[in-house]
């Protein structure tokens, strides 16, 4: 029996995963919502099912098992909660929201109606990320580095730092939730960020550079560096061991040790669909074990960015226990 699936948001991130759901056997998308109707009528007609203005009366009316919530930060609102009240699973798309306050209310009502939940931090389905974690499995992690560089939205809420958060909880948020997932949590932070360059561009207040510092739980130390300066160029991370260092560089792996240099490579479009697959199945088969990211870690890795935000505008450093 086909999972049947609704969306709420239907804009650019949701017709990815509309396309890898349509090439999943076992999903069937049937419902559609957008506060811009035209959206969601055009992907009713793409993959069939009906259309919707407002994702209550698609919840009220349309026959679903599950909902994939694909909104800015700033429009979260009462979607999540409402689909875990009528027990809906749910994959939201990250960043899952703009404040703790609403991180952590949503979190609480997914627990209290037991729905499955996934926060799409696809970048743990990469072939190469698993391969990292085999690496350093019993390794002692000394130090992370990452950097996402370059890239900057065309959607005027994307520049505005209080409808965002700002390019470290929008789009570095993935090089964080990765480092989290390689080297554990992280306790302490303290940030630099800047509007340097881009200062020309109407309605900007995001800084346009930006670098952390992380402290991580088990001693490790980090940093993290991002800039939205076109053009874009390189995304990625390094985690440096006792005796293994490997480097992810967009759709690169390479470990080196002291016996010389591996290097892997794999498809840039597979961890997409691999999240979604994951998904559709750990509802089939009722084992949310296959999630590789549920909601609560979403919010582990929102906490983290938020504290940066934080740290960069009082010049202190931030402990994750205060966020």
């Amino acid at each position: 029996m086909a999972v049947k699936i609704g969306f709420v948001g239907c804009g650019g991130i949701a017709n990815a995963h509309m396309q890898n759901l349509a090439e999943i056997d076992n999903a069937e998308m049937v419902a559609f919502s957008d506060v811009i109707i035209e959206k969601a009528e055009q992907a009713a007609d793409d993959y069939g099912g009906e259309a919707f203005e407002d994702h209550r009366e698609m919840y009220d009316s349309a026959e679903m098992d599950a909902v994939y919530i694909c909104l800015p930060p700033f429009a979260h609102t009462d979607q999540e909660v409402l689909a875990a009240e009528a027990g809906l699973h749910m994959l939201v798309e990250k960043p899952i929201a703009l404040t703790m306050e609403k991180a952590r209310e949503v979190e609480a009502a997914i627990a209290e109606a037991g729905v499955m939940s996934c926060s799409a931090y696809h970048w743990r389905t990469h072939d190469t990320i698993q391969w990292a974690l085999e690496e350093f499995a019993g390794e002692t992690i000394a130090m992370v580095l990452g950097w996402w560089m370059g890239g900057f939205p065309g959607v005027a809420w994307w520049r505005v730092q209080e409808e965002s958060g700002g390019q470290i909880l929008e789009q570095t948020t993935h090089i964080i939730d990765t480092a989290r997932y390689i080297a554990g949590e992280i306790e302490r932070v303290s940030a630099e960020m800047a509007l340097r360059v881009m200062t020309d561009v109407e309605n900007i207040s995001v800084p346009d550079v930006g670098t952390v510092n992380l402290r991580f739980e088990s001693g490790a130390i980090g940093n993290v560096t991002n800039s939205c300066i076109p053009p874009g160029w390189r995304n990625g991370l390094c985690i440096v061991g006792e005796k293994k260092t490997v480097v992810f560089d967009q759709n690169r792996f390479k470990l080196r040790t002291p016996d010389g240099v591996e290097e892997r490579s794999w498809e840039w479009e597979a961890p997409h669909f691999r999240e979604s697959e994951l998904f559709v199945d750990a509802i089939a088969q009722d084992d949310p074990s296959l999630i590789l990211s549920d909601y609560s870690n979403g919010v582990k890795s929102l906490a983290v960015s938020i504290a940066a935000n934080m740290s960069a505008e009082s010049g202190e450093p931030v402990a994750l226990a205060d966020v």
